[in-house]
């Protein structure tokens, strides 16, 4: 498993961490909007309409990940009214800057400009499939810890939370440019 990959398990971690199964219309949103601003980042960079500097952007996806964990710390029982909260923004903005982590290693994967489409929109599902499978475990993992163990959900949040955001810290000053 490579960076890229970790990372993007660290975040699908924490964006899912304060769900659970009956929240699952939510979450499909916050999944989508992370999806929509990844897929766009991912398929203007490999076709070389979009480019940033490797370094900071792989400096600044481990950010997402701390900004996401940490706000968990913060999540309490009310959740907004809003049709599209705060945090649906954040994802699509953090889709944003992993589609543009994960477009370099794409890019050296799919090779030349033939079939190029069929490709990246394979690559995207490929993606796509793997992150729903990720997100189905962290739900799962979080039903058996707070139904089956009887592990307080809050609790729950903020452990998993906090070592999710101390693994983000050190990648990121692993990271810096």
């Amino acid at each position: 498993m490579d960076k890229e990959a970790i990372d993007h398990i660290l975040f699908m971690a924490a964006l899912s961490l304060r769900y659970q199964f009956s929240d699952w219309k939510k979450l499909l949103i916050l999944i989508t909007a992370f999806t929509i601003g990844h897929t766009i980042t991912l398929t203007l960079s490999v076709l070389d309409i979009l480019s940033f500097s490797k370094a900071w952007i792989e400096f600044f996806i481990p950010l997402t990940i701390v900004a996401t964990a940490f706000s968990n710390l913060f999540t309490g029982k009310s959740h907004s009214n809003s049709k599209f909260p705060l945090i649906y923004w954040f994802a699509l903005l953090f889709g944003f800057i992993h589609g543009l982590g994960f477009s370099n290693t794409l890019k050296s994967i799919l090779g030349g400009e033939t079939g190029l489409a069929i490709k990246l929109f394979a690559a995207n599902i490929g993606i796509e499939v793997a992150q729903t499978c990720f997100v189905f475990i962290f739900l799962l993992s979080g039903f058996i810890c707070s139904n089956l163990l009887k592990i307080n959900k809050r609790e729950y949040l903020l452990f998993v939370s906090g070592a999710i955001l101390g693994a983000a810290l050190y990648i990121a000053y692993l990271r810096f440019p």
